[in-house]
């Protein structure tokens, strides 16, 4: 058989070694309830009163910086697998509650994306009872859908009379902003929708949540790039202070 049967047409010869192109990643701006929840977080963290604390509204604008860059920079979006867990079934009331807020533009925002949550307890072993009263899902972050190493934003859901075990954050800025029912850190304060909590590196916190409503919390969290990418939740007691 001859070489020239065997040679393919110039036309097909170029078609052949040219590889299929691969679709370009998804971005933000390709799905813009996801864009507008980022930016209500932004304007949530805009407006939140500081309440005089240098420390608190430091960190409010760490967190606008943050998330200004994500949306100028069209940050990669990626939206796997989503999974429910039994306090989901408190989200839709917490969700209603919340809409009677000022902070109503977030609900509405969360509300969009909700079958693009991804519910996660975060723990290799959760208390007994606390896997029925608590998840929480991931908004921002290095395993988040809107990919980021420099800040982790999400939601925590908690049922009525959840208590949340004592626990701290090795390197991290933590802060909650209530965005429906009521909480209390430590028996310290009762936190109503629109107020924030704020706990530094290593401080040992443990939430309790009413009895009668569900309780929905954003959540920021800022630290060193590993220490973000590689944070182990673990529940821990805090040490007893020596007399």
């Amino acid at each position: 058989m001859s070489d020239e049967i065997l040679a393919l047409p110039a036309s097909l010869q170029e078609s052949a070694a040219v590889e299929p192109e691969m679709p370009a990643p998804s971005r933000l701006r390709d799905h813009p309830d996801w864009y507008y929840l980022l930016r209500e977080f932004y304007e949530l963290y805009r407006f939140l009163p500081s309440g005089g604390s240098e420390k608190i509204r430091g960190h409010q604008r760490a967190v606008r910086e943050r998330i200004s860059a994500l949306m100028q920079t069209n940050a990669p979006l990626r939206v796997g697998a989503c999974d429910a867990k039994p306090v989901t079934a408190y989200l839709r009331r917490a969700l209603d509650e919340g809409r009677a807020e000022k902070h109503a533009a977030v609900i509405r925002a969360i509300d969009a994306v909700r079958s693009g949550l991804n519910w996660q307890y975060g723990y290799d072993k959760v208390p007994r009872g606390l896997s029925q009263k608590f998840a929480y899902a991931e908004i921002a972050g290095p395993n988040a859908p809107i990919q980021s190493e420099a800040v982790i934003l999400g939601l925590v859901l908690f049922a009525p009379g959840c208590t949340y075990p004592t626990h701290a954050h090795d390197g991290i800025t933590e802060s909650y902003v209530c965005l429906s029912g009521a909480v209390s850190e430590n028996h310290q304060g009762v936190y109503a929708p629109g107020s924030l909590i704020f706990n530094p590196p290593g401080q040992y916190h443990r939430i309790t949540v009413s009895d009668r409503e569900p309780s929905l919390l954003a959540y920021a969290w800022m630290g060193a790039r590993e220490k973000l990418a590689h944070q182990k939740m673990v529940f821990s007691r805090a040490p007893r202070k020596r007399v």
